[in-house]
């Protein structure tokens, strides 16, 4: 990789982006090196991946991580029931003794065979158990795997920018995390909140985005909260009490903390929600 591809990325879009998140971005993608992004839901780490994609002019692939999830599924998959139907009602424009009409790629094939380079996300990797990670990132460092139905090797045509998420649900190996970069994204201050705010509602009153970012935080702050509201749910906020006339002409957040359905998604964190504000 050449220096020409350093510093690249800026931002994009609705992604308000730190200076040290944009440092890491640019030297992944310069030494070619996985990006393990940590943090809590709501944080950014999956709009980033996008907005890398936007920013770069790059297709997105997204490889959503299940619990039960087998590394092959995510390579390719041989499609043995079509094949089956083929082979009994012969209606098929495939040829059935060829079987790799019926190999699908999966993701990260999808990423190696792309006709041009593409970002990779590798979305909730601790979902998965340490073997699928520690192989995947095996067939990541070589860009290449092999389709054993059909005796081929698959080897990348362009090597994908690689960003893979984590809620720290359960930790990493350490071989895993040896082979990534990382960067933790903390949830965001309030003055990078309103930048946020601003980016998603630019023509937002500041007196009412004050007040929306101050009751947020909060309601955040409230001691017990299993889910605590995240970015995703204070955006959401603000559109409701947009479209709500007595906010639009300057009813006080603070006393009524209206639409708490919003903010939190479990009956008990509402129910704290709802003692703390009458407390």
């Amino acid at each position: 990789m050449t220096t020409k591809n350093f510093h690249r990325f800026s931002g994009a879009g609705r992604y308000v982006l730190d200076e040290e998140l944009a440092k890491i971005v640019n030297v992944s993608i310069a030494l070619e090196m996985p990006l393990l992004l940590k943090g809590e839901p709501g944080t950014g780490k999956t709009m980033l991946a996008h907005a890398i994609a936007e920013g770069l002019d790059m297709p997105l692939l997204v490889l959503n991580v299940k619990s039960s999830m087998k590394l092959v599924e995510a390579l390719y998959q041989y499609d043995t029931l079509t094949r089956l139907n083929d082979s009994r009602f012969g209606d098929s424009t495939r040829d059935v003794s060829n079987i790799s009409e019926y190999i699908r790629m999966g993701k990260i094939g999808q990423a190696f065979t792309a006709d041009r380079r593409v970002v990779l996300l590798i979305d909730e990797i601790d979902k998965a158990d340490s073997d699928f990670q520690d192989d995947m990132l095996d067939v990541l460092d070589q860009m290449q795997f092999d389709i054993i139905e059909v005796d081929r090797t698959v080897t990348a045509r362009f090597r994908p920018v690689v960003i893979i998420t984590s809620n720290a649900k359960k930790d990493l190996s350490d071989p895993f995390l040896g082979r990534c970069n990382f960067h933790h994204i903390a949830f965001p201050k309030p003055e990078m909140m309103r930048d946020i705010v601003a980016v998603h509602f630019p023509d937002l009153r500041e007196d009412l985005a004050r007040a929306c970012i101050n009751a947020f935080y909060r309601l955040r702050g409230i001691e017990g909260v299993e889910k605590k509201p995240a970015t995703r749910e204070l955006l959401n906020w603000i559109r409701a009490l947009r479209a709500d006339p007595d906010f639009r002409q300057g009813a006080p957040v603070d006393d009524t903390m209206p639409y708490l359905g919003i903010l939190f998604k479990k009956s008990a964190d509402m129910e704290k929600a709802v003692s703390q504000i009458g407390a």
